[in-house]
């Protein structure tokens, strides 16, 4: 088990601590806050992800739009026979 590069003895040493700086009636209402929270930062880094993702295909899309428009563009400019001018 390693959590955030704390194996089990630190982490039991962490939990004696805590139980001792606030007693054993507030540890678990702390337990609780902290994974509510750490939740809370999984649902926001997950959304900002879709997000990012998201504007990311985006840009991808219109980029390769505008590549093939430039593309057309050349290829129109390379015709042999362009259309004569209007008098």
């Amino acid at each position: 088990m390693n959590f955030f590069g704390i194996g089990l003895p630190e982490m039991a040493v962490i939990a004696a601590i805590g139980l001792l700086v606030f007693g054993p009636k507030r540890l678990p209402e702390l337990g609780r806050t902290l994974g509510r929270t750490l939740k809370g930062f999984q649902s926001a880094s997950s959304q900002f992800e879709q997000e990012f993702r998201k504007a990311v295909d985006t840009e991808t899309v219109s980029t390769t739009i505008l590549e093939s428009e430039a593309g057309a563009a050349d290829a129109s400019a390379g015709d042999p026979n362009p259309p004569s001018p209007s008098s």
